[in-house]
């Protein structure tokens, strides 16, 4: 074991934040208001170095406490800073993140962590809100400011009051999901308009002068346009939780292009880039995955079946559903909220209850902002609760005590996946996440276990056994399936005469269905092979959204839009030679 591998392994067996370097009132910050009581191993592997003041890159699994790693050793320099740093001189540490809510979520961090060190002054910025008031708090100075993006370049160009020639640190959180969602221009601008790396005195009479900056990336996942941020942000980075190896040794022949057009480098340059492994899925080990087979058609009746055994089973979790559009999640949020059957009577009685009786939230993109702030506060502070959403929740945001994650549809992208199933088994707790998949579908297994992740099969059968129809358990045939279960066909025909009866519910169910079907041919890479839209049956689509009847209109549309799409792609590839071999992927 090398020297470097037997410190940090030492630091870490300490369990102790004060060995790390931490000030003593900012350890007993982490311990009251977040609840630490000892470094996890990416704190105890990260602060050090942070403090250090080396460049770091972390790929970690998600809820490691990644965001603490970074945040701890920023306010301990701070702190420590003699004459105190006051808001007068501008904003010392910058730190970027992809969504409102993670924004809100680093903010509400910040806050805890600075209770002690009134002097040291957090602030954010953010898509949606007040640009007039952010003015007004940069204008009086932010010491510690986390913000989106495009907002934080908006102020850059348009701000003369903001303040930031004193700037020491620049965290990418979440980068991953940063480039994903189309910010890398904007990233590159920033990183132009803040100048080099090496900065100024910080105040007069201070101690720190001509001090180098420091810059932190911090991703789940790597892929080629998150190598080629670190390559034009980084100097010599240390690695946390990969390996050297995955870095090119001879570093003077990274190029530093665009990080709109890595996959071309990566083509011409292929030693120049980090590669992604199958040792880049990085998720807890107290986390337990886990699938189900479901046919198409029994999708939705399933899905209601696994949320009401969860529920009926735990009288106190929380748990997450994650679909692939917005209008999904809108029809499966009005569904649960509205829909009444009860199984334990005959069907000719009028008895009925809410099917599943805990508070319901939803969350996606198409929300206004204070909505989803409302619903992000209200999710967390809940110990009894199902969250419905899109993507939106997958990066970065800690749901306290979530119990388990639901993938009902697959995500577009394999490293998705991680993401997802990070909501739960956070910080050392027990989770549990489920992944449905349709028997045309099943090649995705394979395709997880090339990134050393492992699903077992979920006992779905046995949880349909446990419900009482009509007062009276079934009798459970040898072989029965899943779409032929007495329970499956009793709750699909209740759901589908809802449907039918409520005009506004039989709408969103048709809109859900339509961007379900362009969703699923949206799939990306390997993907595209497993999530084939052509290996489907339209009208077991219709059925998992309880539409008795395919939308017709909706099916020949996207069928005319298909044919031509693959006739105009044939007519394009005969139009003249290639550039590159048939087989490369140049996405």
């Amino acid at each position: 074991m090398s020297k470097k591998k037997e410190t940090v392994k030492e630091i870490f067996a300490s369990c102790c934040f004060s060995s790390l370097g931490l000030d003593s009132t900012l350890c007993d910050q982490l311990r009251e208001r977040l609840g630490f009581e000892a470094p996890t191993k990416v704190q105890a592997q990260a602060i050090p170095v942070i403090l250090s003041g080396r460049d770091v890159l972390v790929n970690a699994a998600t809820g490691t406490g990644k965001t603490v790693a970074y945040l701890a050793p920023i306010i301990n320099h701070l702190q420590s800073y003699s004459p105190r740093i006051d808001r007068s001189s501008g904003t010392f540490a910058l730190v970027l993140v992809p969504t409102s809510e993670l924004c809100l979520l680093v903010y509400e961090i910040l806050q805890k962590l600075l209770h002690r060190f009134r002097w040291i002054v957090p602030g954010y910025v953010m898509g949606g809100g007040n640009r007039s008031k952010e003015k007004a708090r940069l204008r009086k100075g932010i010491s510690i400011l986390v913000a989106t993006p495009g907002h934080l370049l908006d102020h850059l160009k348009h701000t003369s009051s903001f303040l930031h020639t004193n700037l020491r640190w620049i965290i990418f959180d979440e980068a991953d999901r940063i480039l994903e969602l189309g910010f890398g221009k904007e990233i590159e601008e920033i990183l132009d308009i803040l100048g080099s790396r090496n900065i100024g005195s910080i105040g007069e009479g201070n101690e720190v002068s001509n001090v180098k900056r420091q810059n932190l990336l911090l991703s789940a996942t790597l892929n080629e346009k998150v190598n080629h941020l670190a390559k034009i942000s980084l100097e010599t980075p240390v690695l946390i939780g990969l390996d050297e190896k995955k870095l090119p040794e001879d570093k003077s022949h990274v190029r530093f292009g665009s990080l709109e057009s890595d996959v071309k480098e990566e083509v011409e340059h292929p030693s120049t880039t980090m590669r992604s492994t199958t040792e880049d899925f990085k998720l807890p080990a107290q986390l337990v995955q886990r699938y189900v087979k479901v046919p198409c058609g029994s999708r939705l009746a399933v899905l209601l079946s696994i949320l009401k055994h969860l529920f009926d089973t735990e009288v106190s979790q929380k748990l997450v559903v994650f679909f692939s559009t917005c209008d999904a999640v809108d029809f499966h949020y009005s569904l649960l909220s509205e829909f009444q059957w009860s199984p334990h009577s005959q069907p000719d009685m009028e008895l009925k209850q809410l099917f599943l009786r805990c508070k319901t939230f939803r969350l996606h993109g198409n929300m206004k902002q204070e909505d989803r702030i409302t619903t992000f506060g209200a999710f967390k502070i809940e110990k009894k609760a199902l969250l419905l959403s899109t993507d939106v929740a997958a990066r970065g945001l800690d749901f306290p005590k979530v119990k388990c994650i639901i993938q009902y549809d697959s995500a577009g992208e394999a490293t998705e996946y991680v993401h997802r199933v990070g909501r739960t088994a956070r910080l050392g707790e027990r989770g549990d996440s489920l992944l449905f998949l349709q028997p045309v579908e099943m090649d995705y297994l394979q395709d997880l276990e090339k990134h050393g992740v492992s699903l077992t099969e979920y006992p779905l059968l046995k949880v349909l056994d446990s419900f009482p129809l009509y007062g009276q358990k079934p009798r459970v045939k040898k072989f029965l399936t899943t779409e032929s279960h007495p329970w499956i066909l009793s709750l699909q025909n209740a759901l589908e005469s809802f449907i039918i009866h409520e005009s506004k519910m039989k709408k969103l169910a048709k809109d859900a269905f339509c961007s379900w079907v362009r969703a699923y041919t949206a799939h990306r890479g390997e993907l595209k092979r497993i999530f084939t839209l052509k290996k489907l049956h339209l009208g077991h689509v219709a059925k998992s959204f309880a539409l008795k009847e395919q939308p017709s209109l909706v099916g020949k549309s996207f069928q005319k839009q298909s044919k031509k799409r693959k006739r105009d792609q044939r007519q394009k590839g005969q139009s003249g030679k290639r550039k590159f071999p048939s087989k490369t992927n140049a996405k």
